[in-house]
């Protein structure tokens, strides 16, 4: 439910900015939280969100992480490169960097300016400045001690939890399945075995717990409107501690993926190997002195993973009644797990394409 205008004025100037809202409209279109942009007549404009507490139970350690991760970077040199961490506003009154009123938890950030963001990547130079800004970011955080970080979503990219919450909503499913809904069941019986993939690399010690950005999606990546380079990679909620590879694997799947995050079904889906070599290209040219042979070995397992694990996640909240995603219409979480099943189809058929860029950049 939208708050009214004067109620969100209120909200956003009980946070210590540096002059009078001006003006507050819709931002993004994320699919958990709700956003504004919030401008002002002295400094610019910031970005004013109310955190989804049915995601994110405890909200105070969300920002706890975000305070963690801009002190941790604050001081970190980058050769000259323009590179911004959104930086938390506090409350006048009470100091603390959120604000609860009404039941809701708001919080005030600021705006990266001079940036944009893409739902679709258009030219592999794109897809180079998403991959090298995810590069850069896990870069900055590589050595930020994972005991700093409180884990904000218990269970997150686990993708054993997802196939087992899939059963359970599976059984208790009052949905009337229809031909599309039936298909997707057996896209998944068909690949059960595909979800400990990362978590037995983790068992086995070939993979460690890092700290991870949890979403980026290449609309969470800003790229500087003068250079088209990446400044800045945002909607920092689920940073915690993970495997790098769920943010390698969403990054690819995101980018790689001409049609966009919201693509219709029967669009043609399909994983473009350009973009693929791109995104590695910069991710790789940002990050490879800190990534193991293991790390690099299970770049495309990590890539077929996430976009099955995602469209998993839509399929689950389609059977369960819509209750995590925010959705546009009756089923449109039907049909985003379509497209990241179709997405996945195509990341397997071109395995051997994937695993030869890979060894080319090594």
């Amino acid at each position: 439910m939208e708050a009214p205008a004067q109620e969100l004025v209120a909200i956003a100037e009980a946070f210590a900015l540096p002059g009078p809202v001006t003006a507050i409209t819709p931002l993004g279109h994320g699919n958990v939280n709700t956003t504004y942009k919030v401008d002002t007549t002295a400094a610019g404009s910031f970005v004013l969100q109310r955190l989804n507490m049915a995601v994110f139970p405890e909200p105070e350690l969300v920002m706890a992480n975000l305070e963690v991760l801009a002190a941790h970077v604050q001081h970190k040199p980058l050769a000259g490169q323009r590179w911004e961490v959104p930086r938390v506003i506090h409350h006048r009154i009470s100091g603390q960097p959120w604000l609860r009123a009404d039941g809701e938890f708001w919080r005030l950030i600021s705006f990266v300016g001079e940036a944009i963001t893409v739902d679709a990547i258009a030219t592999p130079a794109q897809a180079t400045q998403v991959g090298r800004g995810l590069g850069l970011f896990h870069t900055l955080i590589s050595d930020l001690p994972i005991d700093q970080l409180a884990d904000t979503l218990p269970g997150f990219h686990i993708t054993p939890a997802y196939l087992a919450a899939y059963d359970q909503a599976l059984r208790a499913s009052k949905i009337e399945l229809c031909g599309r809904a039936r298909w997707c069941m057996a896209f998944i019986a068909a690949r059960r075995e595909l979800a400990t993939v990362l978590e037995a690399a983790k068992a086995a010690g070939r993979l460690q717990l890092r700290p991870i950005h949890g979403d980026p999606k290449v609309n969470n990546v800003m790229l500087c409107v003068h250079t088209g380079m990446a400044v800045s990679l945002v909607d920092l909620d689920t940073v915690k501690p993970g495997l790098v590879h769920t943010d390698i694997g969403d990054c690819l799947r995101s980018a790689c993926n001409p049609a966009g995050e919201e693509a219709s079904p029967d669009d043609p889906i399909h994983f473009n190997l350009d973009l693929c070599q791109a995104v590695l290209e910069g991710y790789l040219g940002s990050a490879r002195a800190w990534l193991s042979a293991d790390d690099l070995d299970l770049i495309f397992d990590a890539t077929r993973l996430i976009s099955f694990e995602l469209g998993l996640r839509f399929f689950s909240d389609h059977l369960a009644g819509d209750i995590y995603f925010r959705c546009a219409r009756p089923g449109h979480n039907l049909e985003r797990a379509l497209v990241q099943f179709k997405l996945t189809e195509s990341i397997e058929a071109q395995e051997q394409a994937i695993r030869r860029i890979v060894k080319g950049l090594r």
